[in-house]
């Protein structure tokens, strides 16, 4: 019988070149014998004492030996070994994501694309507008049914033009439009959408919310944002089980085709998490994924997965802990700083700071719970005020022991001081950086905040300087899943300008490396399976077209995806 190529594909793994299995020398015992052997490319390790290996050994889905080819092939070479040649390529572990919003992966490739260039169309309000008809009319989409956009970035609309209501209500008459900001913080909505979800003139501003108001008037009219945009993030269109496998899978060969082995869910819903739990049910995951419950679900989230199944896997899907979000975006001007924004308010505030989330008592009181709870925290905070105001939190509710080790990632953590540096050390808070911001929003950071303050945003050297292991982050939707990408913002640090954002603050390759691999598999307590190639571990891989520790860096971002493994079946290959 023929075997389907697909499924061949997913078994065999292979490179381009796949050597015959070993003759000619001493064979291993079949207990020893690997299922393939990698070589003929730098097996980069991402440990300290062979940083570089010569090959690698698989067996069974996990690392069966690392070293040289020599020593490798003589130990575990079997009858049945495959001998895989890399042709130059490198090997690396799979990237683990440290932050980003996987669920919405599910929900991307039916939403119109209108990040602004070179991410996507939306270079101004028009090009929006246009980019969502042209989705609109390719998925022929009925009258009456919601719209929706991902990736609007209103700090980068020429002339201050910002997109409306009414530029959406003459566009699209017949349908609901929400376009979602790229911060994931906030939406545009049409006049049809805001019925949808329940705005309208006597829609109060809750605390640490923004409604844009027309002007003259109490209509909204723009960008609904922070806690004003719950309302809109806690909805989840209904799927059949069908569609939410089928969207499962594609979201995940996002990831996959970036090289991530292990996606984040970083604000975690109840009607996402119960999507997520029914596809891991079904075992129709291909990547891991670990997702952090919003601390305003915790409750319901608790009684659909008690706490005792949080912490391992499922089927691929694991509970890591609780997420608390005390600030907003600074490119939306909602993120909470010690001094004012330049540019005033996203709603014209003059003498603008931003403002937390919650109220700091209630941040007091969430932190406590999470502590007590004994489980991870992710800790959304941008603004260098609401850093301060964790430590405050954290003071509080740790007062015992504050140096005790408890899980502790600050996601973002952009606008960090100097002097706070110290205190992550000091507390075990370990930041995750978004050095992707260096290009994508290094502009909207100086206009907003002035050039120095902009440029020691996510200060990655001194923070390993210091001690810290950082990991690095895309924030999905927010900036595209692109690996490399990330890797050559930190590495570089360079604008869309040109201008370079904060030289002093740039890593070397390998630590850039280690902030998406080792240093964010610690981040989830992982670091025992994942992270490294080290024997024992998940054979979790991903090759790519270059060696990054060697090309110029500049062209870090020109590497490409070759192929990705998860315990040692190919999940995604180039072309295929």
């Amino acid at each position: 019988m023929q075997m389907n190529r697909r499924l061949f594909l997913l078994l065999t793994s292979t490179a381009p070149f796949v050597a015959p299995a070993l003759a000619g020398q001493a064979l291993a015992q079949t207990a020893d014998a690997a299922d393939r052997i990698y070589t003929g490319g730098p097996v980069i390790t991402m440990t300290d004492t062979l940083p570089v290996a010569e090959a690698l050994a698989v067996k069974d889905g996990r690392i069966l030996a690392v070293g040289t080819r020599a020593e490798v092939e003589a130990a575990h070479g079997g009858p049945q070994t495959k001998v895989i040649d890399l042709g130059g390529k490198a090997l690396l572990p799979g990237f683990i994501d440290p932050h980003s919003h996987y669920i919405n992966s599910l929900l991307v490739a039916n939403q119109a694309k209108v990040y602004p260039p070179p991410s996507g169309p939306g270079k101004d309000v028009d090009s929006i507008v246009a980019a969502i008809k042209a989705f609109a009319a390719a998925k022929s989409v009925p009258k009456g049914d919601l719209i929706v956009a991902y990736g609007y970035d209103d700090s980068v609309m020429p002339g201050g033009r910002l997109l409306n209501r009414d530029d959406l209500d003459a566009a699209f008459p017949d349908n609901p439009v929400r376009v979602d900001h790229v911060s994931m913080h906030g939406t545009v909505l049409n006049s049809l959408a805001m019925k949808k979800y329940g705005y309208s003139d006597q829609t109060a501003t809750p605390p640490g919310g923004v409604i844009v108001r027309k002007e003259g008037t109490n209509e909204p009219f723009g960008l609904i944002m922070e806690t004003a945009f719950l309302p809109v993030a806690s909805v989840s269109e209904p799927m059949t089980p069908e569609q939410e496998i089928a969207a499962s899978k594609a979201g995940q060969m996002l990831y996959a085709e970036a090289g991530i082995t292990t996606a984040h869910e970083g604000a975690t819903h109840l009607g996402p998490l119960q999507t997520m739990k029914r596809v891991s049910d079904a075992g129709a995951n291909i990547i891991d994924i670990v997702a952090f419950p919003f601390i305003t679900d915790l409750d319901p989230i608790l009684t659909e997965i008690p706490q005792a199944d949080w912490g391992s896997y499922h089927n691929r899907l694991k509970v890591g802990g609780v997420k608390i979000t005390i600030d907003g975006s600074p490119q939306g001007r909602t993120a909470f700083f010690t001094t004012p924004y330049l540019q005033g308010g996203p709603a014209g505030e003059a003498n603008w700071l931003g403002e937390l989330t919650f109220p700091q008592d209630t941040v007091n009181a969430m932190v406590k719970r999470v502590y007590e709870m004994g489980v991870p925290l992710n800790l959304h905070a941008n603004g260098d005020a609401a850093i301060d105001a964790f430590f405050t939190a954290h003071e509080l509710a740790a007062a015992e022991d504050l140096t005790k080790d408890r899980g502790v990632t600050m996601i973002h953590a952009q606008f960090t001081r100097k002097d706070q540096i110290p205190k992550y050390v000091s507390y075990k808070i370990r930041p995750s950086y978004y050095t992707l911001h260096t290009y994508y929003f290094a502009d909207t950071h100086i206009a907003n905040r002035g050039p120095e303050q902009a440029a020691y945003i996510s200060p990655m050297r001194d923070s390993i300087d210091a001690g810290l292991h950082p990991s690095n982050h895309t924030d999905f939707v927010v900036a595209p899943l692109d690996q490399m990408f990330v890797l050559w913002s930190a590495v570089n640090r360079i604008a869309r300008s040109g201008a370079e954002i904060g030289p002093d603050q740039r890593v070397t390759p390998l630590e850039g490396l280690k902030a998406m691999t080792v240093w964010a598999a610690e981040q989830y307590g992982e670091q025992d399976s994942k992270g490294t190639l080290e024997p024992g571990k998940l054979a979790d891989l991903v090759m790519l077209s270059d060696n990054p520790l060697d090309v110029d860096p500049m062209k870090i971002k020109d590497i490409t995806v070759v192929e990705t493994l998860k315990d040692g079946t190919t999940i995604y290959r180039a072309g295929s």
